[in-house]
């Protein structure tokens, strides 16, 4: 078994916040990477160790790969964990950490190659016996109407290195294509360093369901409960929830058969997320695998109560897993996660920052909030707009709602334009109350005079 003594955390905000407290419950020292722009920042108030690695621009530091190595090797780090985004899905990154001697807290090169690749990952799903979505054979370069007509319209076009709703685009007729092709390209050569594009055939109304699992180095894989992720605006995700009142007993059985196989067929390491489409008929695709912890990995933690990251790190040095699939099975009650942005709700979801001049957070029972900000901290325009996520557990849906009413009314911020009333408008709908909901519920509802009023 490995040992790790000391991680460094390639990541910032309220992920680096979050694995930091593991860290320490595990007797683990902590590295914190700040860019200038995040001087200030918790994490790096938190961490045992912080050290700068660059300017403000996130391709200047956090997505700087010779710059976070440096950072690991001249504080004598063991390992990185790379929380997510960033460089959390780069095989290179993975590679890099490898060739220096530092355990990456996270899959092997060749598995992130294998499933972080979208396109790829199609193809190993579809050996899985996966069902997947009519789509493009792998990465399309050129000739993008010969592939479109091939699926037919309307068509995703999606970033091969992609995640977190970003090189995505839907088109319903050829007019508009090669020019959101080329959209696609560049905010996913932004995003992600790498501009690859794959054609998926649009499923209209359907529910995002994904499935996260954890697999150790002696084989053992543990598929949690789904997690019901629909409401979302621009394929950003605003609100999750675990168990989805759209899954049965039978269909999660078969999402969690269908997520060990896609571990396993790749000799996976650590923990990783399977991303489906559920149609109306209760039919479901594969979309992609995100090879790494999700924003919304604490609503699976709050019902099974699993610390993921403690999870990670014991796979990293070779461990077997604590947990087993009849521990995931039996899981209890119900847990909803909101995204708290720094955004005007009310002028079209438009960045807002500012200095925090009141922070207070809810507490009392089945609540937690995972977040960098305090009151005085002055918020960076450079990233990422989630300033925290409140998540609330309950013995059931219809109390999880309540809980997460109640904890919106106590959460206090003044100084920025938050979406934490937007959060309650969504709450207290008639379709979110009743679980009738898919991936175009948002974007339906903001139109209505419910939420604009």
């Amino acid at each position: 078994m490995k040992e790790i003594k000391k991680v460094l955390i390639a990541n910032r905000g309220e992920i680096a916040v979050r694995i930091i407290r593991t860290l320490r419950e595990m007797g683990i020292k902590s590295v914190a990477v700040y860019s200038e722009g995040d001087a200030n920042s918790l994490h790096a108030r938190l961490a045992d160790e912080s050290i700068c690695i660059g300017p403000a621009q996130a391709k200047e530091s956090y997505l700087k790969q010779e710059n976070v190595i440096s950072a690991a090797v001249s504080t004598q780090s063991d390992a990185i964990h790379p929380g997510y985004g960033f460089l959390s899905e780069n095989a290179d990154f993975s590679k890099a950490c490898a060739k220096n001697g530092i355990i990456f807290i996270g899959p092997t090169p060749d598995s992130i190659k294998l499933l972080g690749h979208k396109a790829t990952a199609r193809g190993i799903a579809k050996k899985a016996g996966v069902p997947i979505t009519p789509g493009s054979n792998g990465c399309v370069e050129k000739d993008f109407l010969k592939e479109a007509e091939k699926i037919g319209f309307p068509i995703m076009i999606k970033a091969a290195a992609g995640g977190g709703g970003r090189g995505i685009r839907i088109v319903y007729d050829k007019e508009k294509l090669n020019h959101e092709c080329e959209m696609a390209k560049n905010e996913a050569m932004a995003a992600f360093a790498n501009g690859e594009i794959y054609f998926e055939k649009y499923i209209e109304k359907p529910r995002h369901i994904e499935v996260q699992f954890i697999r150790d180095t002696q084989g053992n894989t543990v598929a949690f409960a789904e997690r019901d992720c629909s409401v979302q605006r621009r394929n950003q995700k605003l609100i999750e929830e675990t168990p989805s009142p759209a899954v049965s007993f039978e269909l999660r059985k078969k999402l969690q058969k269908a997520a060990i196989n896609l571990a396993d067929s790749a000799d996976y390491h650590g923990a990783g997320t399977v991303e489906f489409l559920l149609d109306k008929n209760g039919e479901f695709y594969f979309m992609e695998v995100n090879t790494r912890l999700q924003v919304e990995h604490p609503v699976t933690e709050f019902i099974s109560g699993t610390d993921l990251v403690r999870q990670q790190l014991l796979v990293a040095m070779g461990a077997k897993l604590e947990i087993t699939q009849k521990d995931a099975d039996n899981f209890k009650g119900h847990s909803i996660e909101h995204r708290i942005n720094a955004e005007d709700w009310q002028n079209n979801f438009m960045p807002s920052v500012g200095k925090i001049k009141e922070w207070i957070v809810p507490g009392g029972p089945g609540i937690r909030v995972d977040t960098h900000i305090y009151t005085g901290y002055e918020l960076p325009v450079y990233y990422d707009s989630m300033i925290a996520k409140l998540i609330v557990w309950a013995p059931d849906r219809n109390k999880a709602i309540s809980r997460s009413l109640r904890a919106i009314e106590d959460f206090k911020i003044d100084g920025i334009k938050t979406t934490l009333i937007a959060h309650k408008k969504i709450l207290s709908s008639a379709d979110f109350m009743s679980g009738d909901l898919d991936t175009k519920f948002l974007e339906r509802f903001m139109q209505s005079d419910e939420f604009k009023k």
